[in-house]
């Protein structure tokens, strides 16, 4: 079998695919083809693969492809030392992980000098022989023979044929594989208080005293300990159970040397086979376990991330209007900034509603003016500090409107990453007269117009809805952030003649240089009348625009299916289904009814098949869906603000900002998220807390536990109100965390309103004198009512 077959039946087996499937997508994407791409254009060629699977193959594509790359090595190297045999051949192309691998290529690696390496050049190998060939001899007596200038005694020869023997069983591949699979078992995690950090790491009080089976640590409890371990708060050892797990361990080791009985040799090689696991075998098996452990750890935490940023990026947008956005501030003030329905900034003021100026009127008075002056329909409140104060500002004020004038919605936003975004050069060049903290304002309202198109313009890492993201393999996590974010944009598609260059730089087949190049052509040109004017832009070539064509989207264009997700390359297709039905394309899309008398079956032809032509009956019928849910709001308790508002039985509505492994974080507006526990999200058992709830849910939620001092918050989604986290030893360990209590990761923690930003004058930083005196005038014929 060669290497491209195996590494294709290998992929296959892990995704439930054909070889032959497998096959045809690394083809597609060894030509430069994009997942998204893959995944809804060429479904004929791969057999149906989903983006999932796509995902997991290319992954596992680049893994299986370094195994094979390094398996072509081992086999040189043994091959060049003359070393090489049928058995060894076998055992190499059986190797099917880089640890299998490097085991049987241990005994062949150029190494430094060794003991054992000494004790041969002091002619003691045939010593180690004699006593494994002899067991009746007494070890002692045949090292006798051994003395000489270089071996200073008996025990000094017998140190060297140790040496010898336990080289050997270090090197043993079958037993490091027994080992291996033994301790991956039955080893325990323990974890213990180092003495005199009990103060000092009181967050991992959980972890002071702690045992639990390697197998089953959690990735949240894995990552927890390594960082108090990391912290200098407790110790952390991976190994056998002491009782009888480090017996075990020696036998395994010992039957290699094939010891069964009580003769001299046999006693001597037994305790050669326990100074060889203690020593050796141990340590390293527990550097093996802990890199496994952290691995598999980080591998939970990204994709915990990964799932919480695609429902963060998939939220419902509340749509093209005009908004206005609130980026609370205590002493540097709450940053205000309209955008209109397409996201341009109208309008910035700075108000000082709090001590020390607390010119409540006058805010109330600047927010009236801007609504009156801008028909604002919306009104985004980030959720940093102040925020609840600032809430209940709007509300206050929404008020004071007459009966006759639509209050705005307002909605609490989530400010992740906000000050990343107003600090960046991508903001600098889009608002370079504006202040830093208005800024902030700005990328709140807009990501409540549009999540999606102004999530994109943050790095993923910074939006911060992972666990303990700061502890994982930082290049992997962000291949793996970026891979959601470009699926997430190519599954809504993006408006051409509207987005933004990091928008279209997430848009299959192209990039930041032909993002940018797009929106010169369009800044200089005018918008683009049909997809096919793509062609006339800068460096976009036939092949970028194969790959990135049926992802964008031009509404009221010459091209009717343009406005939908139909590939240009189907758009006959698309017309012969349009003539059958004897319509006009226009009149056609969107008449299900027509669609549905029409059978697939009879548009498929030798290039589109079933797949595809069913894919452009349902875009058809509903042209240019938008798979993100309906837009709701939460709306949080008056009166509860602080966490020492809350009381055990307390029904609450809040907003999910985090899905852990082991539960939901809950905004309920008291600045600190509340953990719903896994065995708190259902009247039923729940494995995976994500089959219940995603980040942006909204959801009613019972108080169970309030820790004020630890900051913590027990909720239950429970019929019943769930029981005390206090019951759950698991509902205890999975507390930690953001801003829940637990080690805060730099720069995950809320962002501290006004605090995090400039706090010095700029243009634009005060109230625009109509707006407040339109408000004024406002405020008072409401005052005089």
């Amino acid at each position: 079998m060669d290497t491209s077959s195996r590494i294709f039946r290998t992929i296959a087996t892990e995704i439930a695919a054909k070889p032959a499937q497998v096959g045809a997508a690394v083809n597609l994407l060894d030509e430069g083809a994009t997942v998204p791409f893959v995944a809804r254009y060429r479904k004929e060629v791969t057999g149906g693969l989903d983006d999932t699977q796509l995902r997991t193959l290319a992954d596992r594509l680049s893994y299986l492809r370094e195994l094979e790359t390094r398996r072509e090595s081992v086999v040189a190297s043994i091959t060049e030392q003359g070393k090489m045999t049928d058995d060894l051949a076998k055992a190499i192309v059986g190797a099917d992980t880089k640890a299998a691998l490097e085991d049987i290529y241990l005994p062949y690696k150029k190494k430094r000098r060794t003991k054992a390496m000494i004790a041969r050049e002091n002619g003691l190998a045939p010593l180690a022989e004699a006593i494994m060939a002899d067991r009746r001899a007494t070890p002692e007596t045949l090292a006798t023979g051994y003395v000489n200038e270089a071996v200073v005694d008996v025990k000094a020869a017998l140190d060297g044929a140790r040496d010898i023997v336990a080289e050997g069983l270090t090197e043993n591949a079958v037993l490091l594989g027994e080992l291996r699979s033994f301790l991956q078992k039955e080893a325990m995690v323990t974890a213990k208080v180092i003495a005199g950090q009990e103060q000092a790491g009181a967050k991992f009080s959980d972890y002071f005293e702690h045992t639990e089976l390697w197998s089953k640590v959690p990735s949240h409890r894995a990552l927890a300990m390594m960082r108090a371990s990391k912290e200098g708060v407790i110790t952390l050892d991976i190994g056998p159970d002491a009782d009888t797990g480090k017996a075990r361990a020696e036998e395994m080791v010992a039957s290699h040397l094939d010891t069964r009985s009580d003769a001299p040799g046999d006693v001597w090689l037994r305790k050669v086979a326990g100074w060889t696991w203690r020593v050796k075998l141990s340590l390293t098996m527990t550097v093996d376990l802990m890199g496994d452990l952290r691995g598999r750890a980080q591998e939970e935490a990204i994709q915990v991330f990964a799932r919480n940023l695609k429902d963060l990026l998939l939220a419902a947008p509340a749509g093209a209007k005009a908004t206005l956005g609130l980026d609370p501030g205590i002493r540097t003030g709450v940053k205000a900034a309209v955008v209109d329905a397409t996201g341009k900034v109208l309008d910035t003021a700075t108000l000082y509603p709090f001590q020390p100026k607390k010119d409540v009127r006058g805010a109330e008075a600047a927010i009236l003016g801007l609504i009156a002056k801008h028909d604002i329909a919306l009104i985004a409140i980030g959720n940093g500090t102040a925020s609840r104060e600032t809430e209940r500002l709007v509300a206050d004020t929404l008020k004071l409107l007459p009966p006759s004038v639509t209050a705005p919605t307002k909605v609490v936003v989530s400010e992740a990453g906000a000050s990343v975004y107003s600090a960046s050069e991508l903001a600098a060049r889009e608002f370079p007269d504006l202040d830093v903290s208005l800024r902030g304002a700005v990328s709140i309202a807009r990501r409540l117009q549009d999540p999606l198109a102004e999530l994109v313009k943050i790095e993923p890492k910074s939006i911060g809805v992972g666990q303990y993201q700061h502890d994982v393999d930082q290049h992997r996590l962000g291949k793996s952030l970026e891979a959601v974010v470009e699926d997430a944009v190519n599954a809504v598609g993006v408006d051409l003649n509207m987005a933004s260059a990091p928008l279209l730089a997430h848009v299959s087949g192209l990039g930041p240089g032909l993002a940018e190049a797009i929106v010169a052509h369009r800044d200089e040109n005018g918008a683009f009348a049909a997809r096919k004017d793509l062609l006339k832009v800068a460096r976009l070539g036939p092949v970028a625009f194969e790959q990135c064509a049926g992802f964008l989207r031009i509404t009221d264009g010459k091209e009717p299916l343009d406005a939908s997700s139909v590939h240009p390359e189907a758009y006959d297709v698309a017309r012969k289904i349009v003539s059958a039905c004897g319509r006009d394309v226009r009149s056609l899309m969107g008449d299900g009814a027509a669609l549905k008398r029409l059978q697939a079956e009879d548009f498929v032809s030798e290039k589109f098949g079933l797949p595809t032509v069913r894919d452009i009956l349902s875009e058809l019928e509903k042209p240019g869906r938008d798979p993100r849910p309906t837009f709701k709001t939460a709306t949080f308790a008056d009166g509860v603000e602080e966490i020492s508002d809350l009381k055990p039985g307390m029904v609450l509505e809040g907003t999910v900002t985090n899905v852990a492994a082991f539960g939901a974080f809950v905004d309920v507006g008291v600045h600190q998220d509340g953990l719903v526990h896994v065995s708190q999200l259902a009247d039923r058992f729940v494995k995976d807390p994500h089959e219940v709830v995603k980040a942006g849910d909204v959801v009613k939620v019972t108080v169970t536990e309030v820790d004020a001092p630890r900051k913590r918050i027990g909720l239950s989604m429970r019929k019943d109100g769930g029981a005390s986290a206090k019951e759950d030893r698991n509902a205890r360990s999975g507390f930690g965390g953001k801003g829940r209590g637990g080690p805060a990761p730099k720069g995950q923690g809320p962002r501290g309103g006004g605090g995090s930003h400039s706090a010095k004058p700029k243009p634009g930083g005060k109230p625009d004198a109509g707006n407040g005196a339109l408000g004024a005038a406002l405020l008072d014929a409401m005052r005089k009512k």
